[in-house]
């Protein structure tokens, strides 16, 4: 990719990387991603703000063949896929100097060994002059670690968010085209990373609110020329109320929690309620985590294994514990041969989930019509809980 000009000069640079299906080791990226820098000359000195991972670094170096000076590295996020070629390109511009918080420092030192006397530290809303052109660093933690910050152009009105505002997606375009592929994009990026640390972003989007952003420019994914399309949607995903949706993950062995979870499923859709169902044996679990963004209940499915849940229905209860949904009510639905600890296990698993336990409905062997019937209660009992609560 060649550098690309996003007005008076300020461009991206970076990487498209069209074939990577996986983010630490751990986040399906069915999309590719892009690793964003931008590069910004003033009148009087240069800045780079970000760089790529280090398997990119040598498409960033290309990039800057032709920009004989540097002043300013800016390091928004310590994280590898942002700050990885930093060391390189403070190789190359041995005079530059590399701006980031003071916690950050600490990271970045212990991460990518770089020495102290190449830093300068900045407080939050410190500004730093270009020339004609102004940043304006202004802290954002938890988005998503604790020494995120983002940059204020201030004369082009441009916010370089960082992980913010992200969404991976591989792609030509260098702004927004198309609004519906990128909210689903920034949805599962909000739900996979962002979801955890509601509450601190919702402040964060109110300590952004006063500045008349006029682009948005993360460092995953496409530009925004229309920031209120995602600002209006990080705070539907902060502050919206849960929606009339059960997410209902489940794993079936010998066919009795499979009929189970069908005929909930049914008596659900009967009492107007919305089910999103994940077979846990072949899911994709970024859209497992999209749907919990707006989930009001969870109920997962599971056979009994060895005394306990599956292990894939314990993975998702995991799962759900460490996004922290806003989900107000929770179920178990499930079969055993023999016996075990089931419900105890999987409720030891979500101490973080701030929930009603609904009455679980577990069955030895296959189900029969009192299961099935107990299983119609429940779904009732979820349709009664939504209603009361207004959730639509």
């Amino acid at each position: 990719m060649f550098a690309r000009k996003i007005n008076d000069r300020v461009f991206c640079l970076g990487s498209v990387d069209w074939d990577r299906r996986l983010f630490d080791t751990l986040i399906p990226l069915p999309d590719g991603t892009s690793y964003n820098a931008y590069l910004i000359k003033g009148s009087e000195k240069t800045a780079l703000l970000d760089t790529v991972d280090p398997p990119k670094t040598d498409e960033l170096m290309a990039q800057l063949k032709d920009v004989p000076k540097i002043d300013f590295v800016v390091s928004l996020h310590a994280e590898q896929d942002h700050s990885g070629t930093i060391p390189r390109i403070l190789e190359k511009y041995p005079e530059a100097k590399l701006i980031s918080t003071p916690k950050a420092k600490g990271m970045l030192i212990d991460l990518l060994k770089i020495s102290d006397e190449k830093f300068i530290t900045v407080e939050d809303g410190e500004t730093v002059s270009l020339g004609d052109k102004t940043l304006k660093f202004i802290y954002t933690p938890w988005v998503h670690w604790p020494e995120t910050i983002v940059a204020w152009l201030e004369e082009d009105k441009i916010l370089f968010s960082c992980d913010f505002f992200g969404s991976h997606i591989a792609t030509t375009d260098l702004f927004v085209t198309d609004e519906g592929r990128v909210y689903e994009a920034a949805k599962r990026y909000f739900a996979e990373i962002m979801m955890p640390f509601r509450s601190i972003i919702k402040k964060n989007l109110e300590k952004l609110a006063p500045y008349p952003i006029e682009m948005i420019a993360p460092s995953h994914g496409q530009i925004f020329k229309n920031p209120a399309f995602i600002l209006d949607a990080y705070n539907d995903w902060v502050s919206g109320r849960p929606k009339n949706i059960v997410v209902l993950p489940y794993v079936s062995m010998h066919e009795s929690t499979k009929l189970m979870v069908e005929h909930l499923v049914a008596s659900l859709v009967d009492k107007g309620v919305k089910v999103e169902l994940f077979n846990l044996a072949v899911t994709d679990i970024g859209k497992l985590a999209m749907a919990l963004v707006d989930a009001a209940t969870i109920v997962v499915g599971t056979p009994t294994v060895l005394a306990g849940p599956h292990p894939y229905a314990a993975y998702a209860a995991f799962l759900a514990n460490a996004l922290k949904p806003q989900a107000k009510f929770l179920s178990i639905v499930g079969s055993f041969g023999w016996g075990g600890k089931t419900v105890e296990t999987l409720a030891g698993m979500i101490p973080n989930l701030k929930v009603e336990v609904l009455e679980p409905v577990l069955c030895k062997g296959q189900p029969g019509e009192k299961d099935f019937r107990a299983l119609e209660d429940l779904a009732a009992v979820i349709a009664q809980k939504h209603a009361e609560n207004g959730f639509t």
